[in-house]
């Protein structure tokens, strides 16, 4: 399975970005998803998910700022990112589970994308 982001960038405190994430409609039709980012000296961190039946899960450090979505006509899961901060520097994953439910997908992500890079400036 082939998760692809794409949206990544380079914007200045205060701005806003869309990732997206496109794959295998099959993946779209019933699986949860989500955005892992990760930053070198970190810990990987589930920023946002949404499960099978659109129901959704924030970290406490992205909520009001970030909204998950999916729109499974076109297979492309979404992650809008407002109000950036330094601290979201990042590279941002789009991650899929076999299972409908957030909390497998918590436990486990079977299937990763290649990343896309976001970096804010102060």
């Amino acid at each position: 399975v082939q998760l692809v982001e794409s949206g990544g960038g380079v914007v200045q405190a205060g701005g806003s970005l869309r990732l997206s994430c496109t794959g295998p409609e099959r993946i779209f039709r019933i699986c949860a998803m989500g955005w892992y980012r990760q930053d070198p000296g970190n810990e990987r961190e589930l920023v946002a998910a949404i499960g099978g039946r659109s129901d959704t899960y924030y970290a406490d450090s992205v909520k009001g700022r970030f909204t998950i979505s999916r729109d499974n006509g076109k297979n492309t899961l979404y992650l809008q990112i407002d109000t950036l901060k330094p601290d979201d520097t990042a590279t941002y994953y789009c991650v899929a589970s076999v299972s409908p439910f957030i909390a497998n997908l918590r436990q486990r992500s079977d299937y990763w994308g290649q990343g896309t890079q976001v970096t804010v400036s102060s």
